[in-house]
């Protein structure tokens, strides 16, 4: 699937809503907002290299630099702790020749000249693609920048440009010792036609670019001078709590103590919207207090309902049920049914996987205002600033021209700012902005949060491996069951044919072992339309490396193997992912399973694990004690191959986070339904791992030279099973299911 082909509209269109009338839910309801726009989760490149650079020349599109020397830098990506800021500017400076922390930089308002990704068509903040996708851009955009300061200069000073060079922030002419700096250019050097296919610099003379530069947000985040759009304030705005369906699909027909709640201190007016009741307030305590106390007669007034009978395992019954169902082949090698008919021995496992919720730290939140002239402004956190403009104009009736989206940063990422229809908060706000005539601003309560998450889908995969004789691999069948957010929000018909759902495939197919004979199936099978279904961070890869790289593991046990030697085995085509194991090897003080008894007396196993996520390679061990039937990690090394980097630093911070989340998702995060209503409605009951139980990270890069990978997601996949695999070794119980605090375990 292609990225230009995964586009849809944000939102079918809608009659005009009015609040007031039960037809608002056919105009409003949750179909109308169920847009989404995401590539497929394995990029490819798009078009001509001619293509990709469209936008690369529109230097006044990106760049102002002010008279003090100060660079403003509008950033097509969006900034939500990943450092994005810190790497377009490091890239940009590298060729403009200029200080990175010179750079003031911003989120690109939506626009063609900032859709940047491969083949200039398409703009997200995701897949740990910003800056692989768009790093010949920003050089070029530097590049061309640097070329028109240095006409200008050449200008004022009567010389061939040739004759002039720069040094960062200035042109200088060396001959005669003369400099101008850029901020006495820019006036000039913007006014001038910026040139076609300048010159980059050769890799080798990087000044910039390789080297550990330190984030230059950090200093504002951690003094509290960043406003998330949790903090974002217009003049005479009211603030607005929600409470929703306690079944997803349930529509308010009434509420019946209306008049009690606009009495309440505070209270401005009380709403109904789709999937939701409102009140808006002074403050925002008010508002959720009033409609904490809210009595709503909830129907099925437009669109399914979940199920009353709806539940995780019932859903899992679901899957395992489909379990032998021919499915359709995302890949295939040799002929499977030969080498299994031929194999001395066959071994089999199921692997199963839970919703999860992204467990953000700042809860959804939008802001809107109608403006006097007709237009509107809207504060949303957001991954897609032009397919949340589109959503955003489809609620308000208005034409896109007229609707203005400010991106401001994330606080939490991983998939969560997406347009998921009913899981957003910016088509409410302006619901409410149209109908109280007031700037509106929405903040749902950590409960409606978890209750209205777009959640990475509960997952089943099967599998079966032949054995020859000497415990080689004579044949490997996997298939992944289910549907991902791919299928749920762009259709069957956009995956390909045989349609092949990436969302839940990835990380079951791509794996760099080598076998003889091998088939992956994708078995489609729906969840309930009650779920919204989201991205997590590294998606596929997230359940799916777990699932393979665990069994994997029962491969090696059953072939009587060490785990490691096995993988090198396996791998002997490949040099790259031989260096990297050995790199993890090396980095953890070399290899040993164990058991093994630690210096503080404790008994401790490792495992180890591989992944190839969104362009990089990633090998991964982990050293594991078990202490009153839990599991405990004390160590995990990466080694991490991007193949180009920009900043180590950021590679570095980036996989110690990725490690975190991996982590919390293997030992506790897990979404539950009961009667159709999620029950983890706070971290209360979405347990995620403790401070205590974060273990130390070690992380090496290896810069092999191959395309340029993706560092934000790619630490995350290989640390469940490695740390199951740890598990096994040190208790001989094999882990199948995720969270693992769901499997009591002997030893210690």
């Amino acid at each position: 699937m292609r990225t230009e082909d995964a586009l849809a509209a944000a939102m079918p269109p809608g009659r005009p809503v009015n609040l007031s009338r039960r037809g608002m839910f056919a105009a409003a309801g949750a179909g109308l907002f169920l847009g989404l726009a995401l590539p497929a989760r394995t990029p490819r490149a798009q078009g001509s290299a001619a293509a990709a650079l469209r936008h690369a020349t529109k230097v006044n599109a990106y760049l102002r630099i002010a008279p003090d020397g100060k660079i403003h830098l509008q950033n097509p990506f969006v900034e939500g702790g990943q450092g994005i800021d810190s790497a377009v500017a490091q890239i940009v400076a590298e060729e403009l020749d200029a200080d990175p922390a010179g750079f003031v930089v911003a989120c690109a308002p939506p626009g063609e000249d900032f859709r940047v990704m491969q083949g200039g068509n398409v703009r997200f903040t995701g897949g740990s693609f910003s800056v692989r996708s768009s790093f010949a851009h920003f050089r070029t955009l530097g590049a061309t920048a640097r070329a028109m300061l240095i006409e200008a200069a050449a200008t004022r000073l009567a010389l061939p440009a040739t004759a002039l060079t720069t040094e960062p922030g200035r042109v200088v002419h060396r001959e005669s010792a003369r400099a101008l700096t850029y901020g006495e250019l820019a006036e000039a050097a913007a006014a001038l036609t910026p040139p076609v296919n300048v010159p980059l610099k050769d890799p080798a003379a990087f000044r910039v670019i390789g080297r550990r530069v330190p984030r230059f947000d950090v200093r504002a985040k951690s003094t509290g001078k960043v406003t998330y759009g949790i903090d974002v304030k217009v003049e005479g705005m009211l603030l607005a709590a929600v409470v929703h369906a306690p079944r997803a699909g349930a529509q308010p027909a009434a509420v019946t103590n209306e008049a009690a709640l606009r009495a309440l201190p505070g209270v401005h007016s009380v709403h109904r919207l789709p999937g939701a009741v409102a009140v808006a307030a002074d403050t925002w305590w008010h508002a959720k207090k009033a409609v904490e106390q809210a009595q709503v007669a909830w129907q099925a007034l437009a669109g399914p309902v979940m199920a009353e009978d709806f539940s995780p395992a019932a859903m899992l019954d679901r899957l395992k049920a489909a379990a032998g169902t021919p499915g359709n082949t995302a890949e295939e090698a040799g002929d499977l049914r030969v080498a299994l008919a031929g194999a001395a021995r066959v071994i089999e496992a199921e692997y199963d996987a839970p919703y999860l919720a992204h467990a953000q730290m700042e809860p959804p939140s939008a802001t809107a205002r109608f403006n006097d002239d007709g237009t509107l402004d809207v504060w949303v956190p957001n991954q897609a600033p032009d397919f949340f403009l589109a959503t955003a104009a489809r609620v308000a009736q208005l034409e896109p021209a007229k609707v203005r989206i400010h991106s401001p940063p994330l606080g939490g990422f991983f998939g969560r700012h997406f347009a998921y229809g009913s899981a957003n908060a910016h088509p409410q706000a302006i619901l409410l902005a149209k109908a109280t005539g007031r700037p509106v601003k929405v903040i749902w309560s950590r409960e409606e949060e978890f209750a209205r998450d777009a959640y990475r889908p509960l997952t089943f995969a099967t599998f079966r491996a032949g054995l020859d004789v000497v415990g080689d691999v004579v044949a490997l069948q996997a298939a992944g069951y289910g549907e991902g957010p791919m299928t749920r929000h762009f259709g069957a018909a956009s995956l390909g044919n045989p349609p092949v759902d990436a969302s839940i495939m990835e990380g079951l197919t791509g794996k760099p072992y080598r076998f003889a004979a091998k088939r992956v199936e994708f078995v489609p099978v729906p969840h309930p339309p009650g779920v919204n279904l989201g991205f997590w961070r590294s998606v596929g890869h997230s359940m799916n490396d777990f699932f393979f790289e665990s069994f994997l593991d029962e491969i090696a046990h059953a072939a009587n193997k060490d785990p490691f030697a096995f993988r090198m085995a396996l791998l002997a085509h490949s040099e790259r992912h031989r260096t990297l194991l050995n790199a993890v090897a090396e980095l953890s003080g070399g290899w040993r399973r164990g058991p093994f008894q630690a210096p503080d007396g404790t008994r401790r196993a490792r495992g180890v694990a591989m992944a190839s996520p969104f362009g990089s390679e990633v090998a991964t061990i982990a050293e594991a004690s078990v202490k009153d039937g839990e599991v405990v990690v004390h160590d995990v090394w990466v080694a991490i191959d991007p193949g180009r980097i920009v900043n180590p630093r950021t590679i570095e911070e980036q996989v110690q986070s990725a490690v975190a989340i991996g982590l919390s998702s293997a030992l506790a995060e897990e979404v539950l339904f009961e009667r159709g209503e999620v029950t983890t409605r706070n971290f209360d009951t979405y347990q995620v791992m403790r401070r205590d139980r974060m273990p130390r990270v070690h992380v090496r890069i290896v810069e092999s030279g191959a395309p340029m990978g993706g560092v934000g997601e790619p630490g995350t996949p290989g640390v469940p099973p490695a740390v199951a695999n740890a598990v096994f070794a040190l208790t001989g119980q094999r882990m199948r299911s995720l969270p693992f605090s769901k499997t009591r375990l002997s030893g210690s």
